[in-house]
């Protein structure tokens, strides 16, 4: 679905969409989508604003990545709430750096006609992702020394020597 500017000065689209798992590139070979991505809501020109859209719905998905700990499969729930803003690229910024201030920071720009709902979809996503993406809560992670994965097995390998010029601080 594509979000053309000449029609979104007519009126407001209304959509309502499923994606099968490979349909949206999420530019991550590691992130995978389990099952359909289904996105509903309404894409609109704002009045007085250069061709700035303003795109709002709720978007739902299953994300599997690896976990940041053990790398074993991680799935990521997505369901919520998006509300994304878009100027096009001829408005932005002519420098090469420039000051923005806080609402500006959360703008996108495209290029061209209008914005493809499968370009906001990825974006939101991708932003969407928590910071730290874990297999379980209490994963144990991999060991340093022989890799072995903790959550299947304990290892027995010492945590190693310190090193003797930072002994002082032990006592701190």
């Amino acid at each position: 679905m594509f979000f053309n500017v000449r029609d979104l000065e007519v009126r407001k689209i209304h959509f309502e969409v499923e994606y099968p798992a490979g349909e949206i590139d999420f530019l991550d070979p590691s992130l995978k989508q389990e099952g359909m991505l289904t996105a509903q809501g309404v894409a609109e020109l704002l009045s007085h604003t250069l061709g700035e859209i303003r795109i709002r719905g709720h978007a739902q998905a299953v994300m599997v990545t690896e976990c940041d700990r053990c790398l074993e499969p991680a799935r990521c729930t997505i369901d919520s709430g998006f509300d994304l803003f878009y100027r096009p690229l001829e408005t932005g910024p002519r420098q090469e750096e420039v000051a923005i201030d806080e609402g500006e920071s959360e703008i996108g720009f495209y290029e061209g006609e209008g914005v493809a709902l499968k370009d906001v979809l990825r974006e939101f996503v991708l932003l969407d992702l928590p910071m730290q993406k874990v297999c379980q809560q209490d994963c144990k992670g991999i060991c340093p020394v022989c890799g072995q994965n903790r959550n299947v097995a304990a290892c027995h390998c010492g945590t190693g020597t310190a090193d003797d010029r930072w002994a002082a601080l032990k006592n701190l």
